[in-house]
Parts: C-alpha cells; sequence; structure tokens
C-alpha cells in the first residue's frame, strides 16, 4: 500500500461515464481543477454529445492537486505533483493494456487540472487522440528549461484561456503553445478578451469537434 504522505493521490477513485473502454473509439481523461471533483468535470462529457467515447475522471485527495500555484518552484509543489502525474501515467497505462492505445487517448483538464494535464503531455510526448488545456499551461516558474524530449507527432493541441484570467497569466498560455509546436504538435490557442476563469461554451464546440474528428 503507498504511503499516503509520500503519494497522496494514490488509489484515489476514478470515475466513468460513456462508452465502456473495450468498446470505446477513444477514451478521454478528464482533469478537475483544485477544489473541483471528478464528478464536476465528468459533467462536461454531456456537453460533447458522443456515443462512443469513454470518459474517465480521477479524484484528487482533497480536491488539489497540488497545494501552491503553478507557476510556484517546483519543490513547493510536492509531493502532490509528483503523485498526481503519476495517476495519469497509471490510467494511461491502464487503458493501454486493455488495447486502448495513446492514438485514441485524449487528455482534458481545467485550470489545475489543465497545468497538470499539458505538463503530463509535455512530459511524455508522443500521439495522442488530443491534449486540451482550457485555462492553464505548463507547470514551473519562468526560468524553467523547457526542453522537453520526445514528439507530439501531429497531436492537436487546444488551449483556451482568458486574457484577464486571475490565475493564468496569458503569456504561460502562450508559452506552452510555443512549447507544443517545438514537440511537433499542431496548436490551436484561442484567447478570449474579459472571459475571467471559465469554460467558454466554443472551447467545448472545439473540443467537440476534435472528439468527432478521431
Amino acid at each position: 500500500m503507498a504511503d499516503r504522505a509520500l503519494d497522496p493521490h494514490a488509489g484515489g477513485p476514478v470515475l466513468h461515464s460513456g462508452r465502456a473502454v473495450a468498446a470505446a473509439r477513444l477514451a478521454v481523461i478528464l482533469v478537475h481543477g483544485r477544489g473541483g471533483s471528478a464528478a464536476d468535470i465528468l459533467q462536461l462529457s454531456e456537453q460533447f454529445h458522443t456515443n462512443d467515447v469513454a470518459y474517465l475522471a480521477p479524484q484528487a485527495a482533497n480536491h488539489s492537486w497540488y497545494p501552491r500555484s503553478f507557476l510556484a518552484p517546483f519543490d513547493e509543489n510536492e509531493p502532490g505533483l509528483s503523485s498526481a502525474l503519476k495517476v495519469l501515467t497509471t490510467l494511461i497505462d491502464m487503458l493501454e493494456t486493455q488495447s486502448v492505445s495513446r492514438e485514441r487517448i485524449m487528455l482534458l483538464g481545467f485550470s489545475q487540472g489543465a497545468c497538470l494535464s499539458l505538463e503530463y503531455a509535455a512530459r511524455h510526448a508522443g500521439r495522442y487522440a488530443g491534449v486540451v488545456g482550457l485555462s492553464g499551461g505548463v507547470i514551473g516558474p519562468g526560468n524553467t528549461p523547457r526542453g522537453y524530449p520526445g514528439s507530439m507527432n501531429g497531436t492537436p493541441v487546444f488551449l483556451g484561456c482568458s486574457d484577464v484570467d486571475p490565475h493564468i497569466p496569458v503569456e504561460r498560455v502562450r508559452e506552452s503553445g510555443t512549447v507544443f509546436k517545438t514537440l511537433g504538435a499542431t496548436v490551436d490557442e484561442r484567447i478570449y478578451a474579459g472571459m475571467g476563469h471559465t469554460i467558454h461554451r466554443e472551447e467545448v464546440d472545439a473540443v467537440a469537434g476534435l472528439l468527432k474528428q478521431r
């Protein structure tokens, strides 16, 4: 059994909706934000209007994947950050053992969950069905080296955020777009004037379009 002090998210619940994994065309891992829940973000899937996609939503311990801002030094967000990244690794490994290849897996997160999803994808570059960061960016302070190895091999990456988000500097969203372009992703970056920290209807429609294309 994992030591919860060192691996706080180990063994946490994973909610499921949509098609059974074995019968799904795609699998989407939905990652909630700070203060949110797996149940909350799983409801987002209802707006995509799919009938052949499996949705999986892990739950963070105490509703937070890591304690500080995503802009803080990495060590200040440990052990939560490493534990959270391990949750995504475990889920993707589980899907692959059920014959769902990475090309059929989409990562989608909002807020803290977007930051986690984007950082995971950058650290584990490869061809995914898609990577979606709604109000988020890659993790770490401004001087973080971004020489991630590997290639996204044309993976569609969607980044959506407000220009006045109180938690996510727009400069970090743009830096994240550059990171994924450098890794060989196809990036769709959309900055919304005056939106705040929320999800825009246009973002939902864009994700629905990605799910239909894949």
